[in-house]
């Protein structure tokens, strides 16, 4: 299809008008606070799977949102000398962490890399071995993006985004990983919580990659998509008509656009001018508003699929120039 959005050139300039609530840092302090007093040391148990002989693969149980426990990988050249600088990855919507098969190339790279697994999801594309033991809170529509969202204190992401800050901890805890020298990436809700953990960490974060992402300028995607995820919340609004003004206040503390100011790290972006499950607008208006050195790759002919293997080798030739320079 052909592009269905702002012009490029518009798209380049493109600012929202959106701000976040104006105790947008107030909540989150206190969520991680929380988080953090109920965190145990996190757990890493090497395999000896002899069909790795390349690299050293950790089974990881970390503390999240709560202290809940979140399962992970952590994948690291055999033998290599550490610590090592470390990619810490999060998965698009629906999937799970996986195996370790699907996470080999960052550690042939010679990096470590972390891949955190996705609390109650993992059944859509790829597995997940992580549940989540708080309740959805009310009516929902199937899927994620719904669950508790009239009230901020409830809603899931909440718990995901809060899960994704305790990782970069975690991933710096072990002894292979070199705590001071950590990327977060990810594409589509991999790329949102990214950007969300580079907005939440500040400085701990050396390097962001960011492709497609999910969960940025909601208003905007509302207005622009019919395309699932974001179609969850049409959905539910459809039902719940008197809801407009309470979901998107709750939207309002989990929007990229808020996190995005906060980024300090050198951020590398992607965007496909066809995707219309992430509009292109609500990708530039994420992207024009982290104040860190950035660049952003277009796709002009690509949708949700983005770059691809070639924006993944960006990406990693990224982290590395970040990383090791």
């Amino acid at each position: 299809m052909p592009p269905f959005d702002l012009p490029l050139d518009q798209l380049r300039g493109y600012q929202s008008d959106q701000q976040p609530p104006d105790d947008f840092d107030a909540f989150w302090e206190a969520t991680l606070a929380e988080a953090r007093a109920a965190a145990r040391p996190a757990e890493f148990v090497r395999g000896s799977d002899p069909l790795f002989r390349t690299v050293a693969v950790h089974d990881v149980t970390f503390s999240g949102f709560a202290g809940d426990a979140i399962r992970g990988w952590l994948i690291t050249p055999a033998d290599a000398p550490g610590p090592l600088p470390c990619v810490v990855q999060f998965v698009g919507y629906g999937g799970g962490r996986s195996t370790p098969l699907d996470h080999l190339h960052v550690a042939t790279a010679g990096l470590a890399h972390f891949i955190m697994d996705t609390r109650g999801q993992g059944a859509g594309w790829s597995a997940g071995s992580t549940g989540d033991p708080h309740p959805a809170n009310g009516p929902s529509v199937p899927g994620f993006l719904t669950r508790g969202i009239e009230d901020p204190r409830r809603y899931y992401y909440r718990r995901l985004i809060t899960d994704a800050v305790c990782a970069v901890t975690a991933a710096g805890s072990h002894a292979a990983v070199d705590a001071e020298r950590i990327a977060v990436s990810g594409a589509s809700q991999g790329g949102g919580l990214a950007l969300a953990a580079a907005g939440l960490c500040g400085d701990a974060v050396r390097a962001l990659i960011c492709d497609v992402p999910f969960l940025c300028n909601y208003r905007r995607a509302l207005e622009l998509t019919d395309a699932e995820p974001y179609a969850e919340l049409s959905r539910y609004l459809a039902v719940h008509r008197g809801s407009e003004a309470r979901v998107l206040e709750t939207l309002r503390y989990f929007d990229g656009l808020h996190f995005a100011p906060k980024v300090t790290a050198p951020s590398l972006l992607s965007v496909g001018l066809c995707d219309l499950i992430c509009p292109p607008s609500t990708v530039f208006s994420v992207c024009n508003r982290i104040p860190a050195p950035r660049r952003i790759e277009v796709y002009r002919y690509n949708g949700h699929e983005g770059g691809g293997v070639t924006q993944r080798e960006l990406g990693l030739r990224f982290a590395l120039q970040q990383l090791l320079g």
